[in-house]
């Protein structure tokens, strides 16, 4: 599943009770993530709910796995990593996930504690873009 997907999937859906469950699933379908890199080093500070990023290099891609302690945000890191993983440095740090975030309209449905921490994590894959530029 890529974020277009989730752009047209969120146009059939009226009601953001519809989209928060299926932001819930998307989390659920993330791939298992290593308890043992649920570490502090891996944490993504910033959220209200525990968030962990990895990432390995793929060739010139930069692929990241991520985890949460909560159901929402696990489908908030799903979406997240469909913008970014496989994704090589400089493109992740020309992506503007702020716009793709907003015109899912998730800005404007998320507490600010929330919207934060997806900014938070947002600053992290950014900053690994560009620690490889």
């Amino acid at each position: 599943m890529n974020i277009e997907e989730v752009k047209e999937t969120f146009e059939f859906m009226d009601e953001w009770e519809d989209r928060y469950r299926y932001i819930i699933d998307l989390g659920r379908r993330l791939p298992e993530f290593d308890p043992g890199d649920q570490t502090e080093e891996n944490r993504v500070h910033g959220c209200t709910s525990k968030v962990w990023l990895v990432y390995e290099r793929d060739g010139d891609k930069i692929i990241f796995k991520g985890d949460s302690d909560a159901h929402i945000v696990k489908g908030l890191v799903a979406i997240i990593l469909m913008i970014f993983s496989g994704k090589t440095p400089s493109e992740i740090v020309k992506t503007d996930a702020k716009a793709i975030l907003e015109e899912l309209g998730l800005s404007q449905h998320l507490s600010p504690m929330r919207t934060n921490g997806l900014f938070a994590m947002v600053e992290r894959i950014k900053a690994i873009g560009t620690s490889f530029l």
